[in-house]
């Protein structure tokens, strides 16, 4: 792990410095790979499958009888957790509705918004090392609330070809009827253009690693909307002498575990916290099952001293870390003042985990910094925003003379006579 006290101001985009791949050095494979499944469909999504999945696909389509079996195969008290973390993951979002804003602006004209469903929306649901079947709770869930009329969700299978038995549980629970087999860069593409299996949505959803994270902003190229450029896990955690060190190690390993690529930040005024911390995670590390994918996802960290709260916000602000979690003497000076995050844990007994499973507020967040411009995944991820505008004869008598003068101004006069004509013909009356 790398000790850092006090770092200069100059140095801190460098300290602070994901460990990914650029766009250039990836873009090439997505650009192949989309042009074959524009062209060849689902003979090229079967090929890359059996490419880098190590799995020949017959039937891209979960079946029916699967996801029976499925359901089956899971145990009564996992079934009770994932539905319990449905409904506060539904109670969050449901309370997110937003009802129609009407305005008149002047008098007899009628402005006013109101938000419809996207029609075709696609899910992505990573598998590979840990099947994340969470993510359908939180990404179906608000689907289905807003009203999305098609929901597709795309999942690598194993080498055997089969989809973990909680993914089909969940997605079945959610309402998701097209479950296709299918990972990486090649589910994006299938999902961006369609294929004689998998239709064409108008926006992506999910997170992903660092391939599938280029490959959706690739898809808006090709006019599919995607919810943000979410890529490989990180977290920061601001700390002092008032948080419990077995606390903190266990929340950076959290992290630290989902791939070798995530980042886990620990940012304290504590010096002494700091070696604790170090510590809890050397005895904590020894015990997990991924334990070879934490270490190297810990070599990638950084524990940060600085002297003040005041230094290490603007650390973290400079940061933008996907999740912060605060625990100091001071919460709400980092609470009320932190501008770049994806989602916020406030507290020694709030860990990640809570948000990534079961509190109710959506774990598809942005990473790499995008926290500072993208929102994490909410209700509105899902709809649009349609205005409506009506005037009266009233209206149009009141705010006519400013369109016309307006118009001739920028040289649009087709746009001036729209107004002109009406306005005459009122005169006329």
């Amino acid at each position: 792990m790398n000790k850092i006290e006090n770092p200069d101001r100059s140095t801190w985009a460098d300290i602070l410095k994901r460990p990914t791949q650029t766009y250039d050095q990836i873009e090439s494979t997505v650009l192949e790979i989309f042009d074959n499944i524009k062209s060849y469909g689902d003979s090229a999504v079967k090929q890359y499958t059996e490419k880098f999945d190590g799995v020949l696909i017959n039937s891209l389509e979960v079946q029916q009888e699967e996801i029976n079996f499925a359901v089956k195969e899971l145990s009564l008290e996992l079934k009770e957790a994932i539905e319990l973390a449905k409904k506060n993951i539904e109670v969050f979002h449901k309370a997110q509705k937003t009802e129609p804003v009407r305005v008149e602006t002047a008098p007899g004209v009628k402005c006013w918004q109101e938000k419809r469903p996207i029609q075709k929306v696609g899910l992505y649901i990573p598998g590979g090392t840990a099947p994340l079947f969470s993510t359908i709770l939180m990404l179906a869930t608000p689907a289905k609330i807003a009203g999305c009329k098609e929901v597709v969700l795309c999942t690598p299978p194993d080498k055997q070809g089969n989809i973990n038995p909680a993914i089909l549980f969940t997605a079945q629970l959610c309402g998701i009827d097209k479950i296709y087999k299918v990972g990486g860069i090649q589910a994006i593409g299938a999902m961006t253009f369609g294929t004689e299996s998998i239709s064409k949505v108008y926006k992506i959803f999910g997170p992903g690693n660092q391939f599938v994270t280029v490959a959706k902003q690739m898809a808006t190229k090709y006019n599919v909307s995607i919810d943000m450029p979410a890529g490989p896990s990180e977290l920061l955690v601001v700390a002092d002498d008032t948080a419990d060190a077995s606390f903190v190690a266990s929340d950076l390993l959290s992290q630290a575990e989902h791939g070798v690529d995530s980042q886990v930040i620990l940012v304290s005024t504590s010096k002494g916290l700091i070696v604790s911390v170090e510590d809890e995670i050397n005895t904590q590390l020894v015990q997990l099952p991924r334990k070879s994918i934490a270490e190297k996802a810990i070599a990638n960290s950084k524990l940060i001293y600085v002297e003040n709260h005041k230094t290490a916000l603007e650390l973290i602000d400079e940061y933008g870390p996907e999740h912060f979690i605060v625990a100091t003497n001071d919460n709400a000076f980092y609470v009320d003042n932190i501008a770049n995050a994806g989602s916020v844990f406030i507290g020694n007994y709030t860990p990640e985990s809570a948000g990534d499973y079961a509190s109710g507020t959506n774990h598809t967040l942005p990473t790499n910094g995008y926290a500072k411009q993208y929102s994490g995944v909410n209700l509105d991820s899902f709809m649009k925003s349609m205005t409506f505008q009506e005037l009266s004869q009233e209206g149009i008598k009141n705010i006519g003379n400013a369109i016309e003068l307006m118009a001739e101004a920028e040289g649009l006069q087709a746009h001036k006579n729209a107004v002109t004509l009406r306005l005459n013909k009122l005169a006329k009356e």
